[in-house]
């Protein structure tokens, strides 16, 4: 996981997600141990006057179970008297960095992978510690089994895969990070850039840094010396590696006047319950008696308009040329208005409409097209569910309104405006601009997605159950028959409203053909968790192959795996990038690709059309080996299949692997095959050269 210090230390590279997860991130590198867990039971957990605790026996006393599954225990506890038969459950810490698996408060335990052959369970009594029983168990890996069918057509390519998925949110990229994974595309985006001035290279540490303006790692602080900024720093780096940067532009109406003041003082508003540990007179805004202060934002910020962004964008096409000459190349408008009013209250207290949005968008797109014609343009990067479909204000005031107090409960903004989606109407709006002027505005349309189940984003790997979460939640991005509960019916505007599959590339394109043919899609910010982890390193790849074959045009992973402590994050990047480390890459072509359990086997397909060669990459979810047939019509192999692995065997590198055999079509057949067995938890890519 990246350190801490590398991600708050300048605020316009955090997203907002890290409100709810900082603590997350102060946890080290490395596999979830729940050591204890204790039952809950009422009463003197100390026993009756004269009580004692004889002894405790856990069952089932001989236990194996199958990685990938759980085992329920008890504990019986004797004794004399009035004892209690509290317990506290805990696994044995194992070395060498392998997690035991995981035990809820009631004796179930799940088991880790990778996994040990055998952990200990053990119940002690709360009463009297001194007494407990254990209990091996033995962890099995699940039989060899038969996989399912898998098909990949050389004969229908359906699109070309855009090599903008393959980016990320770069914090100042690593150049070892870029070479490795073949980064395209590396945005400069997060909380930080909504108010960030570009003169003096400051921004606001906004709610996650108590509100704080500081001044970027590489600023001339009041000099005024543009030339050494953070992000200036970046678009430099940027270029030596040949990587598209894409800079996020400010539209919140204020930018950080210095980078030492403090939006909520204690010396101008009182004492706060909250104060920033190395700047004490910086509070978070809340006084003593719980009252939330209303600050002047002229104390910490200057007002602006799209004027700022223009004179912007024109001194980084001066600096370093325009767009089509190898400058920026793409601009995001702002980041989040979905939360301006909580990570930015100090600057914009109420929440957005649909008026201000899309005014300020247009705005801001047309001055940035003014100062460099050939920049393209994404927005309006929006992160919540329920915003895609309605108004800030609309969600504030649904969760006031009665009976239903939700999000969509009382949807005035959205009436207001003939009941049309906030996106699609968003989207409106710029194509009737075109219309009007014969100018695209918008390029892109701008998501960011935190969807992973159970909030594991940005966590470790976790046991086999938060591991199979992980890899089943990847299906929020196409598949209709995917729910999950945070993300409710948006046109049910009741308590009961029920889950609804977000499908959401399919969702987005369809925005798009309603709304505003011809604009790309975009996700530039998505973390899935584990990417320290085979496990993560799965997920990942999973994402990547589902980007390039439902059609996403552009997406930027928040934020780069560490290159010493996440590298198999890294390697799901490279198995598309640079699979043999000598730059070849999965195909640019997408074919027809399927697998008859996606959820076991995936699978995806494309040529290369510089070669001619049918790549493939197959993953497999589950955490046994499964051999299956994949079927490869209209192929006409030349030569056999080369064969490159990454799994859990081997966490530092993709390896080569003996080539594969590619059998031939029978007679009357045009369908050659490759039998073969797929590692648990694996990444496997066949590039297969074709006549």
């Amino acid at each position: 996981m990246v350190p801490v210090e590398k991600v708050i230390s300048m605020n316009p590279l955090r997203p907002s997600v890290l409100r709810f997860c900082r603590s997350l991130l102060c946890v080290s590198t490395g596999f979830a141990i729940l050591s204890s867990a204790q039952t809950t039971q009422s009463g003197n957990p100390s026993g009756d006057a004269g009580s004692a605790v004889t002894s405790v026996t856990v069952t089932p006393r001989e236990a194996a179970v199958t990685i990938g599954n759980s085992q329920q225990f008890s504990a019986a506890v004797s004794g004399t008297g009035g004892f209690r038969r509290q317990v506290t459950w805990s696994l044995a810490k194992l070395s060498g960095g392998l997690s035991p698996g995981t035990i809820s408060t009631s004796g179930l335990y799940t088991t880790p992978y990778p996994a040990p052959a055998t952990v200990t369970v053990t119940a002690t009594s709360v009463q009297d510690p001194t007494k407990s029983g254990s209990v091996t168990v033995e962890l099995r890996a699940p039989a060899d089994a038969i996989g399912p069918a898998l098909t990949v057509d050389a004969s229908s390519t359906t699109h070309a895969i855009n090599p903008y998925i393959y980016g990320m949110n770069a914090l100042l990229l690593d150049p070892s990070v870029a070479k490795a994974a073949g980064i395209t595309i590396d945005r400069w985006g997060g909380d930080g850039t909504t108010l960030y001035n570009y003169t003096l290279d400051a921004t606001n540490d906004n709610d996650d840094g108590n509100f704080k303006n500081v001044f970027g790692r590489r600023g001339e602080k009041s000099s005024g010396d543009k030339t050494a900024s953070d992000f200036n720093a970046q678009v430099l780096r940027d270029a030596s590696m040949g990587v598209k940067t894409m800079g996020s532009m400010p539209m919140i109406g204020w930018t950080a006047r210095d980078g030492v003041s403090c939006s909520f003082s204690v010396k101008k508003y009182g004492p706060q319950k909250v104060v920033d540990p190395k700047r004490p007179d910086c509070g978070h805004g809340i006084l003593i008696d719980g009252k939330h202060i209303v600050n002047d934002p002229t104390d910490t910020f200057v007002p602006i308009d799209a004027q700022f962004d223009f004179g912007w964008v024109s001194y980084l096409t001066g600096r370093f040329g325009t767009a089509a000459k190898g400058g920026v190349a793409i601009y995001d408008l702002d980041n989040e208005p979905s939360d301006w009013d909580s990570t930015h209250i100090d600057a914009h207290p109420l929440p957005f409409t649909y008026d201000e949005l899309t005014n300020k968008s247009i705005a801001v797109a047309k001055a940035i097209k003014a100062a460099d014609p050939t920049a393209e343009i994404s927005g309006p990067v929006i992160d919540e569910w329920m915003d895609y479909f309605y108004s800030g204000k609309d969600i504030a005031e649904g969760r006031k309104a009665g009976p239903c107090h939700c999000d969509n409960g009382n949807p005035t903004d959205r009436m207001a405006h003939g009941n049309i989606p906030f996106m699609e109407y968003y989207l409106r709006q710029f194509a009737a601009y075109e219309a009007a002027h014969g100018v695209r505005l918008l390029d892109y349309v701008d998501i960011h997605t935190y969807f992973v189940a159970d909030d594991l984003a940005f966590k470790p790997a976790g046991d086999t159950k938060a591991q199979q979460a992980r890899l089943n939640s990847t299906r929020v991005f196409w598949d209709p028959t995917y729910t999950d509960h945070k993300y409710t019916d948006p046109n049910d505007r009741t308590k009961s409203a029920s889950p609804y599959p977000p499908e959401v590339i399919p969702m987005m394109q369809g925005w798009v053909k309603n709304s505003y043919p011809g604009t790309k899609t975009a996700i530039t910010e998505y973390n899935w968790g584990g990417l320290e982890s085979i496990n993560g390193a799965v997920a990942q790849a999973d994402i990547l192959g589902i980007f390039g074959k439902y059609g996403l045009d552009l997406s930027t992973l928040w934020s780069p795996p560490d290159p010493k402590t996440q590298v198999p994050g890294l390697m799901a990047f490279e198995i598309y990038r640079n699979y043999d480390g000598a730059g070849s890459a999965f195909g640019n072509m997408a074919v027809a690709s399927t697998s008859s359990d996606q959820g076991s086997l995936a699978v995806y397909g494309a040529l290369r059309t510089s070669n001619n060669t049918i790549t493939v990459v197959v993953l497999n979810k589950t955490y046994g080996s499964l051999t299956s047939a994949l079927s490869l019509p209209h192929l006409s192999p030349r030569g056999v299949a080369k064969v490159f692995l990454y799994d859990g065997v081997n966490l530092s590198r993709i390896v080569a692997e003996p080539d594969a055999v590619v059998i031939a079509p029978a007679a009357g057949s045009t369908t050659g095959s490759i039998s073969y067995a797929f590692p648990a938890q694996s990444i496997t890519l066949f590039a297969i050269p074709t006549k």
